[in-house]
């Protein structure tokens, strides 16, 4: 079976999209990567979809052009991935553009993703998957994140407990370990506040390769508010988002500070608070490996601290050593959770999201997938095929 699948994170930089073909063997289902692209948006889209965050105000009007527009681009990134796929396709996943994950007291009331899916459903003229979070918030669940139950079929946690880290706008971890339940959660920022810092002080989208955060030293006066952020003591499950970490919440911290710091030294000190939460989180699971994805492994600077930190005790590698492109990694995790719901399973791991139940993620456009020929039995082991 052939899925293309899409991925815009919390950054909100563009799409990743993926081709892959998935075959079943008995308790195995092998990945076959047929190829991925990254699709940029352009800068006023960008600035469309900036200007709707929280903690902005919004319209009605706005959300509904922003859902259409963005519904445009995924249909032109699922037309690509089916390119990519041979030029025929059985399935599309676009989980969309999240504009709003609304949690209370721990608690997710709901989730939001924008991305007109008929108009990729029309574009390509295949069943489209879509809204996956929303049946993990109606079983009790966080709706995030969902990526660990690819993690989970994918690492062996026969030698010892493992991670997996995507470093997008938030860093989410997946822990896997001999004979427990699957944990997972949103750690806390990884590029997020990053990136809000390089709008505010470098006029840029990002700190490419981590250069100015490279030439500035960490401000402990600094560190040290951005550290006392309640969120990181919560007991998981527990997910975040721009909802917390945006730009106006450095501002905060910035002012409750008091004294002026440099911009080389914000970059630096936002660096070390992401290395510094998801070391911490790797050290208190004692993982002995992890396994690291996302825009963040691109960024040497923040790459480096993260192997420094876990040395003597945890080692750092990528997705790539294991056939899975670090960049696309998200992207091919949605594609199987397209294949799982396709057969009737599901793609939530309640230890992760705190669900009362699996649920099997999703609504499909046009239609829905035909039933099963065999009761749909949950597959054991993730093993990808070099392309």
């Amino acid at each position: 079976m052939k899925i293309v699948g899409l991925m815009s994170g919390t950054s909100y930089d563009g799409v990743d999209v993926v081709a892959a073909e998935f075959i079943r063997d008995g308790d195995t289902v092998t990945l076959c990567p047929l190829g991925h692209r990254s699709l940029d948006y352009p800068d006023d889209l960008r600035a469309e979809i900036g200007a709707l965050l929280p903690p902005a105000a919004t319209t009605i009007e706005a959300v509904c052009r922003l859902d259409n527009r963005l519904g445009e681009v995924f249909a032109e990134a699922a037309a690509a991935g089916v390119e990519l796929a041979g030029g025929t396709a059985d399935a599309v996943v676009s989980p969309g553009q999240t504009v709003f994950h609304s949690v209370e007291a721990g608690r997710v009331r709901g989730t939001l993703q924008l991305g007109a899916p008929a108009r990729v459903a029309a574009r390509v003229g295949v069943p489209v998957l879509h809204d996956l979070r929303s049946a993990d918030v109606a079983a009790g669940g966080q709706g995030a994140p969902l990526v660990p139950a690819f993690d989970a079929l994918l690492l062996d946690a026969a030698g010892g407990p493992r991670a997996a880290l995507n470093l997008g706008g938030i860093a989410n971890l997946t822990v896997v370990a001999p004979g427990a339940p699957v944990l997972g959660y949103d750690v806390g920022p990884a590029n997020a506040l990053l990136d809000a810092a390089a709008r505010r002080f470098l006029d840029r989208p990002c700190d490419t390769d981590g250069v100015r955060a490279a030439a500035g030293r960490v401000h402990d006066g600094l560190l040290a508010l951005l550290l006392a952020e309640p969120y990181y003591a919560a007991p998981p499950p527990k997910s975040t988002g721009k909802e917390l970490f945006h730009g106006g919440y450095l501002d905060d911290r910035l002012a409750a500070l008091g004294e002026p710091v440099a911009a080389d030294d914000v970059l630096a000190t936002l660096t070390e608070l992401t290395a510094r939460t998801v070391a911490d989180a790797c050290d208190r699971h004692g993982v002995t490996e992890v396994v690291a994805a996302g825009g963040g492994v691109r960024n040497p600077t923040l790459r480096g601290r993260l192997a420094a930190l876990g040395e003597g005790r945890w080692r750092l590698r990528t997705t790539d050593e294991l056939g899975v492109p670090a960049q696309a990694k998200e992207a091919y995790a949605f594609a199987l959770l397209g294949w799982l719901s396709w057969h009737g399973l599901p793609g939530a791991i309640p230890s992760v999201t705190g669900a009362s139940r699996a649920a099997v993620l999703g609504s499909w456009t046009p239609s829905g997938p035909p039933s099963a020929a065999a009761p749909p039995v949950a597959p054991l082991r993730l093993v990808v095929r070099p392309s």
